[in-house]
């Protein structure tokens, strides 16, 4: 999950709640995210690496950028681990360190939630994608149910932010892929648990196209 610059109590945290919600089931929505994946890979906000290991082998490389030293130190790490040669990267997904349309594909995985905005960040990701190239994303997004929505709203407006690194749990992100003009061709929205105890979380799942 990329953060916008340093957030050394989030980023600690994180990879441990991270891990309740892989052994939940987002590991199975990682497989899926990058199942088929080929060519040059560009993953935006690339966490502590949580991905590296569901790259196929019809993936060349892929450049893992993270703006987060302590998430970027663990990325590192894992990237050694990796099935697929990785490389990891200081950047933001306002400005990614990349040429114009230098990649076949782009991962948001937990991503766009956080970036400061969210057309910004989509309109870098158009940039470097190559003509006909895929956009695959997995984020969470604010529910359908009005109730659910205007609690998500609310906290995004407060506190949640703050405490979450960055992260927004009210964004229509859906919405922002197609306006930042991406043709979606398969689109799954999950309703996550990422533990136990925690209440069902509305996610999307899926691929989008540069025209």
């Amino acid at each position: 999950m990329s953060r916008a610059t340093t957030h050394p109590v989030f980023s600690r945290v994180y990879p441990h709640i991270a891990r309740a919600a892989e052994k939940g089931g987002a590991a199975e929505h990682r497989r899926s995210l990058l199942a088929g994946l080929q060519g040059r890979a560009i993953e935006v906000g690339a966490g502590h690496g949580l991905n590296f290991a569901y790259y196929p082998a019809s993936v060349s490389e892929v450049l893992a950028v993270e703006p987060e030293p302590h998430l970027r130190e663990l990325a590192q790490r894992a990237a050694e681990r990796a099935p697929v040669p990785v490389r990891i990267a200081d950047g933001r997904a306002e400005a990614l360190p990349a040429g114009d349309g230098e990649f076949d594909a782009v991962v948001a995985s937990l991503v766009l939630c956080s970036v400061p905005d969210q057309d910004v960040a989509l309109r870098e990701i158009h940039r470097v994608l190559r003509a006909g190239g895929e956009l695959r994303f997995y984020e969470h997004v604010i529910a359908h149910e009005p109730r659910v929505a205007r609690v998500q709203r609310i906290l995004d407006a407060t506190i949640y932010p703050f405490l979450a690194g960055g992260c927004h749990c009210a964004r229509d992100t859906g919405a922002a892929i197609r306006r930042a003009g991406f043709e979606v061709e398969r689109h799954e929205r999950i309703a996550f648990r990422p533990s136990p105890r925690a209440p069902a979380i509305a996610h999307i799942l899926g691929v989008a196209r540069r025209a």
